[in-house]
This record gives C-alpha cells, sequence and structure tokens, in this order.
C-alpha cells in the first residue's frame, strides 16, 4: 500500500515538468503527441541554403534556386593548399585571391601562419645583387684602363683600326660550281702537297743542257699554247712535267724539244676535253721528231716521274689570289691579266723553279699590285689567303719586276707580246715598278 502511494506521487510530480518541456503542449495521445513535436521541430530548424532543393519562407516550403560553384584551378588550388597545412598540423594559411581581382588581398589574421620558402628569398636577393653588379660594371671605368688612355693620349699613340678579312667567296654562295662549303679546306690541302715531288735544282746535274735552253724551251711551249688555244691549267702542268723529269732524268740537248712535246701531249690528255694528236704536235715542232719517238719519249717521262700528274701548280693559287686581291668584288679585269702575264713570264726563269708554287703566285700578285700602283699593296685579306707577308715574297717579287723590266730587249718576246695585244689589255706595255729593283 505504501509502495503504491509513493509511485503516483513521483507521476504526479513529474507531470509538469514534461508539459513545461513541450512548451507548453497539453498532454496528448501518444500519436498526435509525436506528430506535435515533429511539427514543432520543423518550424525551429534552420534551412539548408547550400546544398538544400527548398528553403522555409513565412511557413511555407519554396523552391531554392541553384547555386553554380565551378571547380576553378584557384579554387582547387586552395583545397590542395588547406588539405596539406592541415596534415602538417600548422594552421591553414589564407587563401591566394583570385588573378582577375585588382584589389590587394587583406592582411592575414593573427592566428594563420605564413608559409614563405627560403630558396625563393635566396633567389631574389641573388638577383638583385647581381643586377646591381652588373650596373656597377657598366658605369665603373677601372683605374688602368684610365690611365693607359692618357698614357696613349700624351703620347700621340692611337688605336690604328684593325683591317677586316673579307669574305672572297660571299657573290659565290649560290654557284654550286664554287663549292663555297669545301673551298678553305681544297686549298689548305693544296698548301701540304705542294711541298711533296717537287723539282730540284738540276742545272749543274745536267750535262748539254743550261738554264738559258731552258727558257728558250719555255718560250716555245707558251707559243704553241696559246697558238692551239689551250686550257690555262694544261700550260702549267706542261712546265712542271718538264721540271720535274729534269731534275729526275739525265737529257741530251737534241732531245730537250722532244721533252718538251711529250710532257705537252701528257698535260692535254689531262687537263684538255679535246686534246690534239700526236699528227699536230708533229707539225707544230716541224716533223723534227716521229710518231714512235714522240710515243716513247711520253711512256719514259710518265714511268720517271711515277705517273704523278695530281699536283698543285701555280695556276692553281693564282685564281684564289687573284680573288682575294679583288676584295670579294667582281674581278677587276686589268689586275687579272697582269697577275697572269707576271704568272708566265715566271715560267722562264729558271731561280724561280725551286719556289713553291703559292710563293710564286703570290708574288705574281704583288708585282701586279705594285705595278698598276694599287693601295693598300699587301692587304690583311691577302695575307691571310696567301699566308705569306710582303717581306716574305719581296725576293721573288724583284725577279719578276726585273723580266718585265727586260723584256722588250729580250730576245725571248713571245710572253711580251701576247700581253701587249688588245686581248689582255696590253698590260704588258705598262712602265715596270722599277723602284722596287733599287
Amino acid at each position: 500500500m505504501a509502495t503504491r502511494n509513493h509511485n503516483a506521487a513521483a507521476a504526479a510530480a513529474a507531470a509538469p515538468q514534461l508539459n513545461h518541456n513541450r512548451g507548453g503542449v497539453p498532454a496528448l495521445g501518444k500519436q498526435k503527441a509525436a506528430a506535435a513535436g515533429r511539427a514543432d521541430a520543423m518550424n525551429r530548424r534552420a534551412p539548408l541554403g547550400d546544398i538544400g532543393n527548398v528553403r522555409a519562407a513565412e511557413g511555407k516550403l519554396q523552391p531554392q534556386e541553384q547555386v553554380s560553384r565551378p571547380a576553378t584551378r584557384s579554387f582547387g588550388a586552395q583545397l590542395v593548399k588547406a588539405n596539406s597545412i592541415k596534415n602538417a598540423a600548422i594552421a591553414p594559411a589564407r587563401p591566394a585571391p583570385r588573378k582577375a581581382s585588382a584589389k590587394p588581398p587583406p592582411p592575414p589574421p593573427e592566428h594563420v601562419i605564413e608559409i614563405s620558402s627560403d630558396s625563393d628569398q635566396s633567389k631574389t636577393q641573388s638577383e638583385s645583387s647581381v643586377s646591381s653588379v652588373r650596373s656597377r660594371r657598366k658605369v665603373i671605368n677601372t683605374l688602368t684602363s684610365v690611365l693607359s688612355v692618357r698614357s696613349k693620349a700624351a703620347c700621340g699613340i692611337t688605336d690604328k683600326p684593325r683591317q677586316l678579312i673579307e669574305d672572297i667567296d660571299k657573290l659565290d654562295v649560290n654557284n654550286e660550281l664554287a663549292v663555297v662549303e669545301y673551298i678553305e679546306d681544297i686549298y689548305a690541302f693544296y698548301k701540304t702537297a705542294q711541298h711533296e715531288s717537287r723539282p730540284g735544282d738540276y742545272i749543274d746535274s745536267q750535262v748539254e743542257i743550261n738554264s738559258k735552253m731552258r727558257a728558250i724551251l719555255a718560250d716555245w711551249i707558251i707559243e704553241v699554247h696559246h697558238k692551239f688555244e689551250l686550257m690555262p691549267e694544261t700550260l702549267y702542268l706542261t712546265m712542271y712535267i718538264i721540271d720535274r723529269y729534269l731534275s729526275l732524268q739525265p737529257v741530251l740537248r737534241r732531245e730537250l724539244q722532244l721533252v718538251g712535246v711529250s710532257a705537252m701531249l701528257i698535260a692535254c690528255k689531262y687537263e684538255e676535253i679535246w686534246a690534239p694528236e700526236v699528227n699536230d704536235f708533229i707539225l707544230i715542232s716541224d716533223s723534227a721528231y716521229s710518231r714512235e719517238q714522240i710515243l716513247s719519249m711520253e711512256k719514259g717521262v710518265l714511268n720517271r716521274i711515277e705517273w704523278n700528274l695530281t699536283v698543285p701548280t701555280s695556276y692553281m693559287f693564282l685564281v684564289r689570289f687573284i680573288k682575294a686581291a679583288s676584295s670579294g668584288i667582281k674581278i677587276d679585269k686589268e689586275m687579272e691579266n697582269m697577275v697572269f702575264f707576271f704568272a708566265e713570264l715566271s715560267l722562264m726563269q729558271y731561280g724561280l723553279v725551286t719556289h713553291l708554287p703559292s710563293m710564286v703566285a703570290a708574288s705574281a700578285v704583288y708585282a701586279a699590285r705594285l705595278t698598276l700602283k694599287r693601295a693598300p699593296l699587301w692587304t690583311d685579306t691577302l695575307k691571310h689567303h696567301t699566308g705569306f707577308t710582303e717581306s716574305e715574297i719581296m725576293e721573288c717579287t724583284k725577279m719578276l719586276v726585273s723580266a718585265h723590266l727586260t723584256a722588250p730587249e729580250s730576245k725571248l718576246k713571245v710572253v711580251y707580246k701576247k700581253y701587249s695585244s688588245e686581248q689582255f689589255g696590253g698590260v704588258a706595255l705598262r712602265p715596270p715598278a722599277v723602284e722596287i729593283c733599287k
């Protein structure tokens, strides 16, 4: 009985508290109480504006507008940066502002830690130091340079402008036959190969032949070459074969012209497209030798010189040096004729047999410029392509100028008459440069 009364009193005491917690709603049945509780909770619940499709307004449910939030690069970068800072147990840094925003970003809150890379700071410092050093180098002159300039000015010394080496092949870039890409290598090889298979000083070893007989033979060879209208390469190769053979084999006086005829026949077969026949050489020599003698001497010469015909003659260097003398412009015809005049005079001079073909060619160019009074006489371009200075070619030049001086009174006038004609501009008639012979 006491227990039953105690339970009734506890229920009566709890009833007012329950009614107060439900907002003063009177006690109803179980279903009505549950429905009233859910409705009351919905009225007091805040709307989910970001992710919901509906919202509460004035007690009615209305559809919510769609909010478009594209995942841009800057937004993705902010997410990655936030995750990395969270993993590192560091307070998240202020997100970077959008590039489109022109306003400066607000200052970061006090509780945010800004993380900056030491490498970026050092890079900025190094760039600023380098720029400052460069600026100092531009404006600051060293004491040594200042004193040098003042000393030269006090002594009257001025720096001479350096002569530039001109490109003599600039006009032949589109000429495939000029082989501009390989021309320097070709002439470097010529300058090396000219030292091989050179004729020696053979006059003392010859019993019946002297230098005057050789000059007579050379004068006749030049005349025959001109009458046959042969290539210039043929003439210089013919004289090389003659000198090379005479330096290796003693020859009788009566066979000297036969050696010259056979040497020209060999050179024509090597250089010419339409070479003269043996009968032509028999007629030009006034039938002094038979066909069998010419062919037999041809075979003997080839065997003695070991069939070595591919050699750089002075003509190969003349073509290149004339081009260098013209300084890359159109070839000066008067200069070209004067150079070849001296070059053919050199073929008659026994004293030039032992000199290198490149030196003889360079001397012919120097003598031509001296005769035509071209200034400067020897440029850096000529020095570069010939490989010789003025002092090195002075001896050969004096011999060529002396030959020009004595040519009008000489009995051997084939070269002089040839270059006195209008065909070659009459360059032989120009007064010789006698000042160099003094």
